[in-house]
């Protein structure tokens, strides 16, 4: 009986399959426009290499929103528009920093500054103390003990040498195993011990903004998260005003930071300069924008199909990979559309988001004041965290338009090429995806797995039982060397692997835009 209801079950995914309406004429004009004429490598080096790094509310991120604006508008695209999501807090950014060591010898050190930190002022000189902080309670031991220093917030990491390659593809092997479904793991113990984490997590940093500048430091240096000279950067201080900023702090090279603590292990007078020029360039709490645009329709034209991806970045590279790549393609996607006279019969929207890095602030609130949300917490303990580890408040209160959604694809793992997608436990839109994937088997994209993923902006139009998906990408560098890192520029990022993602997402929007029907969805799972 069993074989029975698996092979009953695979003739009906087949059928489902082979029912599924493909326009291979449209797909053939994509891949035309897509691999001979593309545009994507011209847009991404313009948004890294001409803009740089966008920092949500920074002056880089206004330069993106109002050139992407303005490409889209060339494009011919419709209500192409920046929506502003509230209270996100100050801007920032930084133009140059320094680490010097000048006992005991003489030294420059690998450094940059974490986001939302003061800057110095000019140089500063003091001697280095080395501080364990787990909890708020040993705060308490260097009272008194920290004017005009310069403290160190890491301990020492001991280096590992890499064992395999750092930039690499999937084989057959991975791609197969990303086929087979994980029995999920967690439940309600280990949602409670997030929390706690989480709480801990950010009340000591609190804490210890605040401590720093009452006990007079001058500045605080930490480990980057990455070996072999690279510096993994992202936030600190804080962006929200009335909230203490702590004193100025950089990430260090681990194999600069390390020789400093075994400097002071050895009782040694460890004396740094530091100079660190970064600004805050606003002093309220800002709205962030996201980018908008459209290709209008005259068929089911209050029916929506969406793109997007994370135009924000860290500061320390330039954003290639994390995102821009992603940014590139969604643009470039909505281009080859238009070139190629696609006429949808939905409506083809494309969001760059802002805040993505801060907790997918921008696209979670477009969903929620778009499609639908659950009731704000009352409770202040329960307000504090991100929307992800709430409690369920109540019912999903759902909006007009949340009848009218089909799907969001999203970008957001590097610059490699798609080689599958995410279904997110949508059983039911596997064999469309299967069908919409066969054109581009020669291109490399063929699976689709019944996986979830998270950590980027289709998990707002997930949690509210919106079809939202992510797709499977080769890793490159990503994961070993880009990641938030100095080294996320446009030279780590892969042109072809782009030319064909934009490809297959134009075409994905297109059939997605076809259907008679919108794509299934699956029932919201709450906590």
């Amino acid at each position: 009986m069993k074989w029975a209801a698996l092979v009953a079950g695979l003739g009906l995914a087949l059928s489902a399959q082979a029912e599924e309406a493909v326009d291979l004429v449209m797909v053939g004009k994509i891949r035309q426009e897509a691999l001979h004429r593309s545009q994507v490598a011209d847009t991404l080096q313009h948004l890294t290499e001409q803009i740089g790094p966008r920092l949500t509310n920074s002056p880089n991120m206004a330069k993106a929103n109002a050139w992407t604006k303005a490409r889209f508008t060339e494009w011919g695209l419709a209500n192409v528009h920046d929506e502003a999501f509230a209270d996100f807090g100050r801007g920032w950014e930084f133009s140059s920093a320094s680490l010097e060591l000048l006992t005991p010898r003489t030294a420059p050190l690998h450094a940059v500054p974490k986001a939302w930190t003061p800057g110095t002022g000019g140089p500063v000189e003091g001697e280095a103390i080395a501080l364990t902080l787990k909890t708020k309670a040993d705060l308490d031991k260097y009272k008194g003990k920290l004017r005009g220093k310069i403290v160190l917030l890491s301990e020492t990491r001991e280096y590992k040498p890499g064992t395999e390659p750092s930039s690499r593809r999937y084989d057959q092997a991975g791609l197969g195993e990303l086929l087979n479904f994980p029995m999920p793991a967690g439940g309600a113990e280990a949602k409670a011990k997030r929390v706690k984490e989480y709480r801990e997590r950010t009340e000591l940093a609190k804490a210890t903004n605040q401590f720093l500048i009452d006990e007079g430091a001058v500045a605080a240096l930490s480990i980057s998260g990455w070996d072999d000279g690279i510096l993994r950067v992202g936030g600190g201080g804080s962006r929200k005003v009335g909230e203490a900023v702590g004193v100025p702090e950089l990430v260090v090279a681990a194999e600069h930071y390390n020789p400093l603590l075994r400097a002071l292990d050895r009782k040694q007078i460890v004396r740094l300069r530091v100079n660190s020029d970064a600004r805050f360039t606003s002093q309220a709490n800002d709205p962030g924008y996201n980018t908008v645009a459209e290709l209008k329709v005259s068929g089911k034209a209050d029916e929506v199909v969406m793109l997007g991806a994370h135009m924000d970045s860290w500061h320390a590279g330039t954003g290639a990979s994390d995102n821009g790549a992603g940014v590139a393609v969604m643009m470039e996607a909505m281009r080859i559309l238009k070139a190629v006279g696609a006429k949808p019969r939905r409506t083809i929207r494309v969001a760059l988001w802002s805040g993505e890095e801060q907790g997918l602030v921008g696209s979670t609130d477009y969903v929620s004041r778009h499609f639908a949300t659950y009731p704000e917490p009352t409770d202040p303990a329960q307000k504090a965290l991100p929307p992800y580890l709430r409690d369920a408040t109540g019912a999903l209160q759902k909006t007009r338009d949340y009848g009218r959604f089909s799907a969001y694809f999203n970008l957001d793992n590097g610059s490699g090429r798609i080689r599958g997608i995410y279904a997110q436990e949508n059983q039911a839109v596997m064999p469309i995806f299967k069908a919409w994937l066969a054109p581009f088997n020669d291109l490399g994209a063929s699976i689709v797995t019944s996986r979830n993923t998270g950590s980027t902006d289709h998990i707002p139009f997930d949690r509210v039982g919106l079809p939202g998906f992510q797709f499977v990408q080769d890793r490159l560098d990503y994961g070993t060397q880009v990641h938030h890192s100095d080294l996320d520029t446009y030279d780590h990022a892969s042109p072809d692997d782009l030319k064909q993602a934009a490809a297959i997402i134009a075409a994905f929007a297109y059939q997605a835009a076809m259907r008679d029907q919108a794509l299934p969805r699956k029932d919201v799972l709450q906590d």
